[in-house]
């Protein structure tokens, strides 16, 4: 069975990754424990040896094999041969998990353009998604040994209600050496065209998209057998486990502890345990072991594909997609945004933070800047009574307002000798309730001007509300529901915008950001 383990990795925390490191089932560990034991075990029966057994002869001997091998063990290109050999069985395992056959293209055209609620038309459309099924059982059968122990024999291919008694007769008839899995897409072909003959496919363009997309499920079969026939040369598989294995059985002897007493280069320090070379052994053997296991997905391994698992799922639903569902329509209602232009689904309090501003453009915020600019230069140049406070989109939207003033006034010294402080430091006095602040006529024409030129920069008529989303916070399950207050704070429950009298299960709680 797959070991899944998305869940535990959906957030790059610190811990969520060392966990992974503790799973047994579909682990390195799990791979090569028995290697890794029988390594270690031969590796402390030389060292044993060499101290406690040999003679001094023998051991001069010994020491000179030992360089010797540790000499000559690195020029086996280990890393660059299983490098290339993981990376080529990694993408041919993925390519098969991309070709295996799902009959849910397949059924929702049989449900929709085979017409016919009667038995027969009941019938006709069990009986074309039955040899869709078919036909990937007989491919599993033929490249999956798990499949093929459930269904060893077209006896239990019967038996299971794939095919019927008369069918595996004219299956059994049809002579050839090859493989059949061809024979139910003939079926399917023909029933398909005689369904259309009858009328129960109204349109020839429905047969062919059928047809098409059944042609498409053959070609999955097709590419899983190929890949099956052809697999990665066997000298290649070669090639690369005698590498490893040559150099693991080199560094036995090369990267024994020789005694620190003869002087050897590199034999300073007697450790008695080649952590190291242990560690060498435990990612170049288990880098061999992840080949052996996905070069072939079909099998009993661990994180092999669930072909069984396949096979019913494909078969369950869609049966049920062709039979049950076959113009069977729920009742059609307005939707609860239906009068409503600016449709938002709510948020719960744990996803309240993911409700962020829509993404307008990098230089939006750069387009506002020289929108201010330009027009408190076309501000300057009017001549304005002496208590008009000059406003400009900047300061509308939270910017800094002396940014602006210094630009207002260093062009007023620009263009004259004079200026007026009333114009760029109103007094407090003179400004007014907010409702007195006005805008030139001249600075609305230059402010019209750049937003027909770019839409981006937000105009300084809308509020900041209207260019950051709204929040709209559904709230707990347990907890009280929360009715906004209308205008008149009198308490009464505010009704929703689409019109529509809210049920219970449509209750939400509306809450704007102040931006």
């Amino acid at each position: 069975m797959t070991v899944t383990y998305s869940s535990k990795v959906a957030n790059a925390t610190f811990f969520s990754f060392h966990r992974l490191l503790l799973r047994w089932r579909g682990s390195i560990y799990k791979l090569l424990y028995r290697e890794f034991i029988l390594f270690a075990l031969l590796y402390t029966v030389l060292s044993v040896v060499y101290r406690t057994v040999l003679s001094d002869h023998q051991k001069r001997l010994f020491e000179k094999l030992s360089m010797y091998c540790d000499k000559y063990a690195e020029q086996i290109p280990v890393t660059f041969v299983l490098g290339f050999y993981v990376t080529l069985v990694v993408n041919r395992w993925w390519n098969q998990f991309v070709n295996l056959p799902w009959t849910d293209r397949l059924m929702f055209l049989i449900s929709s353009c085979v017409q016919g609620k009667d038995e027969y038309g009941r019938l006709l459309r069990r009986t074309l998604i039955r040899y869709v099924n078919l036909t990937s059982l007989l491919i599993f059968r033929s490249v999956s040994t798990a499949v093929c122990k459930r269904f060893p024999t077209m006896d239990h291919v019967v038996e299971a209600g794939f095919m019927t008694p008369e069918e595996r007769k004219v299956f059994e008839n049809i002579r050839s050496p090859h493989l059949k899995y061809w024979i139910p897409v003939v079926w399917f072909s023909n029933l398909a065209s005689k369904a259309r003959q009858e009328g129960r496919i109204q349109d020839s363009i429905d047969l062919q998209n059928i047809l098409n997309e059944m042609n498409l499920f053959r070609t999955w079969c097709a590419t899983l057998f190929g890949y099956d026939w052809v697999g990665i040369p066997l000298v290649y598989t070669q090639v690369v486990t005698l590498a490893v294995y040559t150099f693991f059985f080199a560094c036995l002897i090369g990267r024994q502890f020789l005694d620190p007493g003869r002087g050897y280069q590199g034999h300073d320090l007697d450790l008695y345990v080649p952590v190291f070379t242990l560690l060498q052994f435990f990612f170049y053997s288990g880098w061999l072991k992840v080949a052996e296991q996905l070069i072939n997905p079909f099998g009993e391994d661990d994180d092999d594909f669930e072909a069984n698992w396949i096979i019913d799922r494909n078969l369950q639903v869609s049966l049920l997609a062709v039979d049950e569902m076959h113009m069977n329509l729920p009742h059609m209602t307005k939707d609860m945004y239906w009068n409503d232009s600016e449709a938002r689904p709510p948020y719960t309090l744990a996803a309240a933070d993911y409700c962020i501003p829509s993404f307008l453009g990098s230089t939006t915020d750069m387009g506002s800047a020289y929108t201010d600019t330009y027009l408190c230069h076309n501000i300057l140049q009017t001549e304005l009574p002496s208590n008009t406070l000059i406003l400009t989109p900047g300061m509308l939207l939270g910017s800094k307002v002396a940014q602006w003033l210094t630009v207002c006034v260093g062009q007023t010294v620009g263009l004259s000798d004079t200026v007026n402080p009333s114009r760029v430091h109103p007094r407090s006095e003179d400004m007014g309730p907010p409702s007195s602040l006005v805008m030139p006529p001249s600075a609305m024409d230059t402010l019209s001007t750049l937003r027909e030129v770019s839409s981006n920069p937000p105009s300084p008529e809308s509020s900041p509300s209207s260019v950051f989303p709204r929040l709209v916070v559904s709230p707990p399950l347990s907890g009280d529901v929360c009715h906004n207050m209308d205008s008149s704070g009198n308490g009464e429950a505010a009704k929703p915008q689409n019109g529509l009298d809210p049920s219970p299960t449509e209750e939400t709680l509306s809450l704007d950001t102040q931006r």
